[in-house]
């Protein structure tokens, strides 16, 4: 199977990885010091929790022609940067993408798609269950297994048969979601939350963990961007997501306390220009509604970055 990577940070750097080594004829699309490395190292990926290093020879591309054709494109970008991908992706002659990351705006794209693409795009859109960093030469991974939930936003997603055939040797799963655009709307709800905690202590990870009262206004404030997505009618998905975020709220502090204070916290990077981009369309939600958000406006206040208005 023939398969472009398109963004070679911590997540796709993973995913190139795993379908390398489950057979495919994988490509990475690269630029600059990141793409050299790659060139010159292979893909090197340091797995923190499994504790050893692997090394993937991998083709670099630089740029996505549109006679460039590939089986599928993972389009592994923060949302921020998705914007200015589009347009390349709809020149490209290719018909298969799959959009991977926090995303607000997945009917959007597909929207652009079908009014701009050279050819009919089938898409779907998924997130990849893990984390990471890097450092210099090497990406750091930080997994227990891995899996993406994925879907379409108009039922079944038409080119289900070539993803698992992509994925059929890869030691990697994919989890199939009816509604992916509420599960991608809900993700950020925690996200946004606990990012904004970093922001305040300005990654000093144990600072966030004896500060009782932060961890309180991020568990409530959780519960309000739930309330936000109930008032415009969008499903909680997962289900047990929300429902142990409100019935449990002194045991999520407790999680968060502890994994505040462990070492793979600080194994994990973060982007402000994401948080801010984000933070930016849930403030739109919440205008639209009358759902108070106390914590959750005091959280945004107080953060580090100074968010758009």
């Amino acid at each position: 199977m023939k398969v472009l990577i398109y963004g070679a940070g911590v997540l796709g750097s993973y995913l190139a990885h795993a379908l390398i080594r489950g057979g495919n004829d994988v490509a990475m699309l690269a630029r600059g010091a990141r793409a050299e490395e790659l060139e010159s190292s292979g893909l090197v990926i340091r797995h923190y929790f499994q504790l050893k290093t692997s090394v993937d020879p991998v083709r670099v591309i630089r740029t996505l022609e549109p006679e460039d054709i590939y089986d599928l494109i993972f389009v592994v970008m923060k949302y921020s940067d998705f914007p200015s991908v589009l347009p390349i992706l709809a020149e490209n002659q290719s018909g298969n993408i799959v959009i991977v990351g926090n995303n607000t705006d997945a009917r959007d794209m597909q929207d652009y798609f079908q009014k701009n693409g050279s050819i009919r795009k089938n898409v779907a859109f998924g997130f990849q269950v893990s984390a990471g960093r890097r450092e210099p030469g090497r990406i750091v991974s930080v997994r227990a297994g891995v899996q993406m939930v994925i879907g379409a936003l108009n039922g079944l997603i038409p080119f289900r048969a070539v993803l698992d055939q992509a994925f059929a040797k890869a030691k990697y799963k994919l989890v199939y979601h009816e509604d992916i655009d509420a599960w991608l709307k809900n993700h950020i709800i925690p996200i946004l939350a606990i990012n904004y905690g970093i922001l305040i202590h300005n990654g000093q990870m144990k600072n966030i963990a004896g500060d009782d009262k932060l961890l309180r206004q991020m568990v409530a404030a959780m519960n309000e961007g739930f309330d936000v997505l109930e008032a415009l009618g969008y499903p909680l998905v997962p289900a047990g997501q929300a429902k142990f975020i409100r019935s449990h709220p002194k045991l999520l502090r407790l999680f968060l306390k502890i994994y505040h204070l462990l070492p793979v916290s600080r194994m994990i990077d973060g982007s402000p220009l994401e948080i801010v981009a984000l933070s930016r369309v849930f403030r739109e939600w919440r205008n639209r509604t009358d759902v108070p958000t106390p914590n959750w406006d005091l959280l945004e206040e107080r953060s580090v970055i100074q968010l758009p208005n």
